[in-house]
């Protein structure tokens, strides 16, 4: 099993200055990098104040004139919000630019607050039809000239320029429900999935939909399996606390999103009631200790066994959830010291 890490570029309040946070982001995937991971990924967002994300191959450009040999992915460039041949080449591009380090990630989208702003309005839920879309243009466009004529999109003839430096670039689909994981992997696509907060068993649950739309699909080269979870690691018997705090309070604010609930202004999201979320069970302390990957070193090793043990090809460790700066560090560190090396060959 490999590692990779998502950061997000986390801005609580408007005293927060974002070149520090772009200047942490950076010095976080250098820690990745030295520590073994094998791919730092970043997200797409667009105002939102607590996770700015306006332009994600830029901030991987960035990424990548710091570091040297560790992937470079979207997770996820945002299907509705994107044209086939301005994806293609922006993609291509920062291929070129990164050597060849370039992972594609592609989602559908998560928050309705977006839509109304960046797709026109149109339900969320209709985000993964534009999925299905434009992966294949994309592709098409990599290999030459192509015209296309769809649902969304229409164009005349054309070709990506320039052409990744990748001769196939890897695609990961976020996917959560069984439907998008069939067409994943009808076309052979990797799947990246996320249990947020909910327990083990919401994961195997996921693992059951790639098996199982794996063996529907009919082919037998084997995409890829990555999950998410929110990872802290520390030394201190109540290092836990800190992990439990900042992700009650960091999920006050997407879950009004995801609920598209309260309100946003100047970019901040209103959070929802931290009391009722402390109380409700999904968020009580034991729960998240226990769904998450929070722990000493040795707790965490035992919990990604199992991750391990699943058949998890990529476990990818979430670092954005409002901890400060320097705690991310210092996690991050000690996730590459202590925890990869349980997990290498041999």
């Amino acid at each position: 099993m490999q590692f990779s890490v998502s950061l997000t570029l986390d801005r609580d309040n408007d005293r927060v200055d974002l070149r520090d946070v772009i200047r942490h982001t950076v010095e976080m995937a250098q820690i990745a990098e030295d520590a073994g991971f094998s791919i730092v990924w970043v997200g797409e967002h667009h105002t939102i104040e607590a996770n700015v994300g306006p332009a994600p191959f830029q901030m991987l450009t960035q990424i990548a004139n710091h570091t040297s040999t560790v992937r470079l992915g979207t997770a996820c460039v945002v299907a509705p919000y994107w044209h086939p041949i301005k994806l293609a080449g922006e993609a291509a591009f920062f291929d070129m630019l990164s050597g060849g380090r370039l992972e594609l990630g592609i989602g559908r989208g998560a928050y309705q607050y977006e839509f109304d702003r960046m797709a026109n309005g149109i339900p969320q839920k209709q985000g993964m039809a534009f999925v299905e879309e434009i992966v294949p243009a994309v592709r098409a466009l990599w290999a030459g000239d192509y015209a296309h004529q769809g649902k969304f999109w229409s164009f005349p003839e054309a070709t990506s320029v320039p052409k990744p430096l990748q001769p196939e670039v890897p695609i990961w689909i976020a996917a959560r429900d069984p439907a998008t994981y069939d067409w994943a992997l009808q076309h052979g696509l990797n799947i990246h999935s996320w249990a947020i907060t909910r327990p083990f068993s919401e994961f195997l649950s996921y693992k059951e939909r790639f098996e199982n739309a794996f063996a529907r699909s009919g082919r037998t080269q084997r995409p890829k399996f990555m999950t998410m979870r929110h990872t802290h690691v520390y030394e201190e018997d109540d290092g836990w606390q800190i992990a439990v705090d900042s992700l009650i309070s960091r999920n006050g604010l997407f879950e009004s999103l995801f609920r598209n609930e309260g309100g946003v202004k100047n970019g901040f999201p209103t959070s929802l009631d931290l009391f009722s979320l402390r109380h409700s069970e999904e968020y009580s302390a034991e729960s998240l200790r226990t769904n998450l990957v929070f722990g000493k070193p040795d707790e965490v090793i035992a919990k990604l066994k199992a991750y391990e043990a699943a058949g998890v090809d990529d476990f990818c460790y979430y670092a954005g959830f409002g901890l400060p700066p320097e705690e991310q560090k210092k996690s991050l560190a000690l996730f590459g010291r202590e925890v990869i090396p349980a997990f290498k060959a041999g």
